[in-house]
């Protein structure tokens, strides 16, 4: 008797010493992991916000488009915020407000008249608003840690209906107990030993959150005792406030493809496509309804048994005194009200990975781990939609069986931020970013380097200095030749070097790389923004090398910005839960090239889309609208790209096939078309023209470059820095006819 009572307290103590080996275990899991989740919840990511002031550029259809990816709903009176009603060009519009980086917009209503695609009128209470922004739409969430995207919400912008229904229906004494309820699991086992099988858990919400995060959904006695002793646990860590919320943002409700749906705020924005914190009473049921089966209460596909259960719920919700009666009836008296795309409205994949890139490049990563940030970016989503539209319109109508890829990078070039971005033909997809991924040889548009390395050299080159354009050889390494040719197969003589340029003749272009030097080149192309190492090949004067999208509207901003290189950035502030700003790695802004040798490469690159092979912009654009571009082609036409700025905007445009083959497309017949569509609807100022000092005007022959006189034959208006124009003159006295080209009217003055 007595060894077996000592072997029996031997077990006990074994016993002991296990379970508090495993209660050890299970405490440092959950403290550990609970923690790194609650730190690691995603920063919000908000486009910029809609800026309104009487005179502002909006058409009735963008404001609409606003509001609509805003999730704004549409009524007859609006009475609360995020609604808004419209009688054609008038909107009146109840704003949500929004806590700006050291200011605060209020929630108000407002109203907006719109005429000739200009904000005519903005009032609130009768009162005239001189400036107001619109709260920005959140393109995203981000673990800025990991790069995961994931849309959360804290437990402050959840309805009170909401929550109370949730713990009405789910675990009524959620406040009370400690983790688990001996009432809900008693109830539980006398339906489970009534029905003869598992068919009520009696979980409270803390144990359904530890089976979540912890556990498998394997129904077993074992199981259910490890979810009690975490769902203790995890209360003696944390509050009540912090369980519920990372419950209301992990619950699992339903599935869309291989994307599961967790947390409220992804599933309104899925079937409502509406913020959570504007969800009817009639949608929150229906949300806690389906944590019971969310593939059995699943509205798109099971909208009867959806609606019935919905309605059960509003039931609970009166009889337990979160909502009145009344309410409850006028909510079961509603239609589901789901979304009708029925998906959930994609962020925006292609911008979202840059601004992760972005963070690293920028911020610290221990700053990064701060719990509530906000991430204000440069995305425009007026401009993405129109370059979304731009894309698969062009794109179809190249290629209708869908095998070419393409990419556009669009910028402001005055600030060089990024405002949006396409990544591939299938424009909101979340894979293979080749904007800024896809590394391909840039073709002709590397050519402008070539020009404004020659450019800064006034006392040997200017826009009238005669080229050759023949034929070459190069000995390169090995040995091995280099024999260029021009597109047309055809060689041009003599031909001076703004029209070289324009045209984009290979043998010109090559013989003038050559003669300043790979080296010089390729130290242009670096002050120009490319980064890293470039090939010091012959062929580097023709685009030879890989360079991204992203790479050539790098290049294409210095050019634009007037030889200001300014890096191109997404995040314009990012700020804590408490408004506080972080500290971003200082960039670099600096000017790099000669503002006169950019000025004439201006007057070049306009060239090539008024008279050279960028000419069919102008079958898109007004022909009195200015801007300046290049046209690119890679061997055998395996690249199409095209690259250029008007007075506010600058993109980068690329068309191609993954698998490097050809596309049958020149610069000029593909990727131009989707830069001048876009740019055609989106870009509202023309390119100005401001001559810079030590810039003066001449009149030069346009066949040899000669000096004449204006009315000469052949005579064009060229500009010129300050002692480089010509030396050789024709003799022609100036006549009072002759042809006026386009800079001279675009100069607005004879020389």
């Amino acid at each position: 008797m007595i060894r077996t009572c000592h072997i029996f307290l031997k077990l006990s103590v074994t016993a002991l010493l296990m379970m508090g080996l495993f209660l050890i275990y299970l405490d440092a899991r959950i403290t550990s992991t609970f923690i790194d989740k609650m730190w690691e919840l995603p920063a919000k990511v908000y486009a910029r916000p809609l800026e309104l002031f009487v005179g502002a550029g909006l058409t009735t259809d963008d404001l609409a488009y606003e509001l609509e990816v805003l999730g704004y709903r549409k009524v007859t009176t609006p009475h609360s915020p995020g609604q808004v009603s419209r009688n054609r060009n008038r909107f009146e519009v109840y704003t949500r407000g929004f806590e700006f980086p050291g200011e605060r917009e209020p929630a108000r209503r407002v109203l907006i008249e719109l005429r000739d695609e200009r904000v005519k009128g903005l009032s609130a209470a009768g009162k005239r608003i001189d400036l107001m922004r619109l709260d920005p739409v959140q393109i995203g969430g981000i673990y800025p840690s990991h790069g995961e995207d994931r849309v959360l919400v804290s437990l402050d912008d959840v309805p009170q209906t909401l929550r109370q229904g949730l713990l009405a229906v789910e675990d009524r004494r959620f406040y009370q107990h400690r983790g688990f309820s001996i009432i809900g699991i008693a109830r539980a086992a006398f339906s489970n030993l009534r029905s003869g099988q598992v068919v009520a858990g009696g979980s409270t919400i803390t144990q359904q959150l530890v089976k979540n995060y912890y556990l498998t959904p394997q129904r077993t006695i074992v199981r259910k005792v490890t979810e009690v002793l975490m769902a203790v646990l995890l209360e003696l860590h944390y509050d009540k406030k912090q369980i519920l919320e990372s419950y209301i943002n992990e619950i699992y409700l339903g599935q869309e493809g291989p994307r599961s749906i967790h947390g409220f705020a992804l599933a309104a924005r899925h079937y409502f496509d509406t913020p959570v914190e504007q969800l009817g009473l009639h949608q929150q049921a229906l949300l806690i309804g389906m944590i019971k089966g969310p593939s059995l209460y699943n509205p798109q596909r099971n909208p009867q048994r959806a609606l019935e259960r919905r309605n059960v719920v509003l039931d609970v919700m009166a009889g337990q005194g979160v909502i009145s009666v009344e309410h409850a009836t006028v909510a079961k008296a509603m239609s589901l009200g789901l979304n009708n795309n029925r998906r959930i409205r994609d962020s925006f994949p292609g911008f979202l990975g840059l601004v992760r890139r972005q963070l690293r490049q920028e911020y610290r990563e221990e700053d990064l781990t701060t719990l509530g940030l906000s991430i204000f970016t440069s995305f425009d989503p007026l401009l993405q939609h129109q370059l979304e539209r731009s894309t698969t319109t062009v794109m179809d109508q190249l290629d209708a069986a869908g095998e070419l890829q393409s990419a556009t990078v669009v910028t402001r070039f005055d600030t060089g931020e990024v405002a949006a971005l396409v990544g591939g033909r299938q424009v909101r997809y979340a894979g293979f970013n080749r904007a800024l991924d896809a590394q391909r040889p840039a073709g002709s548009l590397l050519k402008p380097a070539v020009y404004l390395a020659a450019l800064e050299q006034p006392h040997r080159y200017n826009l009238a200095t005669p080229l050759q354009d023949t034929s070459l050889q190069v000995k390169g390494a090995g040995g091995k030749l280099w024999q260029p040719r021009n597109f047309d197969r055809q060689s041009h003589g003599d031909v001076l070097l703004y029209r070289a340029l324009a045209k984009s003749y290979n043998l010109a272009t090559a013989r003038l790389g050559m003669d300043l030097g790979l080296d010089t080149v390729a130290d242009m192309l670096g002050r120009l923004g490319i980064e890293g190492d470039v090939p010091r090949v012959p062929a580097l004067t023709l685009g030879a090398g890989e360079y991204s999208p992203m790479d050539m509207a790098a290049m294409y901003q210095t050019i634009a910005a007037g030889g200001f290189r300014m890096p191109l950035r997404s995040i314009r502030d990012i700020v804590d839960a408490h408004g506080t700003p972080l500290k971003r790695y200082p960039l670099e802004y600096d000017r790099t090239v000669s503002l006169q040798a950019i000025h004439l490469l201006h007057y070049a690159l306009r060239a090539v889309v008024r008279e050279g092979t960028g000419k069919g912009v102008y079958r898109y654009l007004p022909d009195d609208f200015e801007v300046a571009g290049k046209t690119g082609t890679s061997n055998n036409g395996r690249d199409s790209w095209f690259a250029g700025f008007s007075g506010d905007l600058l993109a980068v445009s690329w068309i191609g096939r993954d698998d490097n083959g050809g596309t049958g497309l020149t610069g000029g017949s593909g990727a131009l078309k989707v830069w001048a569509h876009f740019m055609a609807r989106a870009s509202e100022r023309s390119l100005g023209y401001r001559m810079p000092d030590e810039i003066e005007t001449h009149w030069i022959d346009d066949r040899n470059g000669y000096l004449t006189g204006k009315g000469c034959p052949h005579s064009r208006m060229l500009p010129f820095i300050t002692g480089s124009e010509p030396r050789k003159s024709t003799n022609c006295s100036p006549r009072k006819s002759g042809i006026v080209d386009w800079f001279q009217l675009l100069f607005g003055r004879d020389d």
